[in-house]
């Protein structure tokens, strides 16, 4: 069986741990290739590369650095198919959303093109008398990315693009579940002229993360996974000194205002509720109903549910593919075996879908008359389920958002541009859409959300991906009176 392995120093290196773990293909269930575990030693000699890389690679013109992220770009465009098929096949991604992972990495690899432009520092002549100061941004040195699994190219493209322009070197450690984009990003990477060592793949597990988080050599550490995790990183690698941005999970509700288009919202809630299988950190887990819109948006939801073609990526009128793991497809099938002795109603419950006999598959699934303190309400589900809370009033709709312990994203649908603005001024959540289900921000923007879904303070990709990866040093100097120099410049010395 195919074992993917490491890539250190330039090259895929094989793994001498002794451990593997399987990697399945979700739409068949079947194991289709081991993946290296990798050991401490291994981990460190992923780092020793980046170490003695960084040198060099910081040292390497802005206009270089540049210039190898433009080549990038273009491959990973050429390359797109290719890195697609891979992420629907470890991944269970339809085309139309491994597609739209790609267009959204490839976001982010063109801001770290103009790198130049964005590592300007600030110059002031004159503060006191023959004094200048001026500030540059320098690069940190090895940088890490912990991965998680439902964006395998897209998560790493944000964090290792403008970490690898502003001048550091990375180690990345991708799921364990996906992994095999990891080595195909890394070979493009060379072939668009990163020097060797710049950037590196470690395969592994908890045995490889605890290494990283505790390895001395590591300045700077980004995460995105669960909100358990993130905790777990974000303590551990602070207490070891280090630089930490760690994004954990989401309960992102959608509120629906009575005088909001009901088709437009239906729509919207169905595609941001089941895209990728519910299986992003940006889906719409709740929608909140205000007033008497409650039946009617239920009944447009529910209306379209029986047209989403579920099925694996190689169909290609499928519109939603499976789960990653048997094991996570029962857990989230457990929430609709346990929401009615809660109080809600399974109005579509998708283990009744007719669905592939093979792989981890779970069809779309609607709760309603969810309210907080259930499960299903509480919980990241983190799956094709969607659950509806009815509330009286737009006071207690922000009040239910802004209680929850997350506050990644929200959305409010609404013809009313006053209630609109009031709504983003009121709430307590990082990411806010207007009309706009899933408030995913632009590559020159940047990423994150309050309370539980973040941990640190500084927030993804964009500005604040520049801001993370580099130190700011103020330099403060002074040069003696010329006219009091001895030296011959050839023309009259003035003040």
């Amino acid at each position: 069986m195919r074992t993917i392995d490491h890539w250190i120093d330039g090259a895929v290196t094989s793994s001498t741990s002794g451990r593997v773990g399987p990697v399945y293909n979700p739409a068949t269930g079947q194991q289709q290739a081991a993946v290296a575990l990798a050991s401490v030693e291994e981990v460190d000699a992923a780092v020793a590369a980046a170490k003695a890389a960084f040198p060099g690679w910081r040292n390497t013109s802005l206009s270089r650095r540049a210039e190898v992220m433009f080549r990038f770009r273009e491959l990973v465009v050429s390359h797109r198919d290719e890195i697609a098929e891979l992420v629907s096949i470890e991944h269970g991604k339809v085309p139309s959303d491994a597609a739209g992972e790609l267009a959204r990495g490839i976001e982010n690899i063109e801001f770290a093109c103009g790198i130049p432009a964005m590592l300007k520092g600030g110059y002031s002549e004159g503060v006191s008398g023959g004094v200048d100061v001026y500030s540059i941004r320098q690069p940190l040195g090895v940088v890490v990315g912990i991965t998680p699994f439902n964006f395998p190219a897209m998560v790493p493209m944000w964090m290792f693009a403008n970490a690898i322009a502003t001048g550091n070197t990375f180690v990345l450690k991708p799921s364990e579940k996906d992994p095999s984009v990891s080595l195909l990003l890394a070979d493009l990477l060379a072939q668009a002229g990163l020097p060797n060592g710049v950037f590196n793949v470690v395969q592994g597990d908890k045995t490889a993360v605890d290494r990283l988080l505790e390895h001395p050599d590591v300045e700077a550490i980004s995460f995105v996974g669960s909100t358990p995790i993130a905790q777990h990183i974000y303590t551990t690698g602070t207490a070891n000194g280090k630089r930490v941005q760690a994004l954990g999970g989401a309960k992102n509700h959608m509120i629906v205002l009575p005088d909001a288009d009901i088709e437009m919202a239906a729509d919207a809630a169905v595609s941001a509720a089941y895209g990728s299988a519910g299986e992003r950190c940006m889906a719409v887990s709740v929608v909140v109903a205000v007033g008497g819109v409650g039946a009617r948006l239920v009944d447009a939801i529910t209306a379209r549910m029986p047209k989403l073609r579920v099925g694996p990526g190689t169909d290609p009128d499928a519109e939603m593919g499976p789960l990653i793991t048997r094991e996570h497809r029962d857990k989230v099938s457990s929430y609709l075996a346990g929401a009615p002795a809660e109080g809600a109603t399974v109005v579509v419950d998708g283990r009744e879908a007719d669905l592939p006999a093979d792989g981890f598959f779970l069809g779309v699934s609607l709760i309603d008359n969810v309210a907080p303190g259930m499960a299903c309400y509480e919980d990241e589900i983190f799956g094709p389920v969607l659950t509806v809370t009815r509330v009286d009033t737009y006071d207690e709709a922000v009040d239910l958002i802004n209680n929850h312990r997350y506050g990644n994203g929200t959305a409010i649908f609404t013809r009313d541009g006053g209630a609109a603005r009031q709504f983003q001024h009121d709430i307590k959540v990082g990411m806010v859409g207007i009309n706009v289900p899933i408030p995913v921000p632009v590559a020159y923007y940047s990423f994150g959300g309050w309370k539980a879904s973040i941990f640190g303070d500084t927030n993804i990709y964009g500005p604040s991906g520049i801001d993370f990866y580099t130190r700011t040093k103020t330099v403060t100097s002074r040069w003696p009176d010329p006219s009091t120099s001895t030296v011959d410049l050839g023309f009259p010395r003035t003040r």
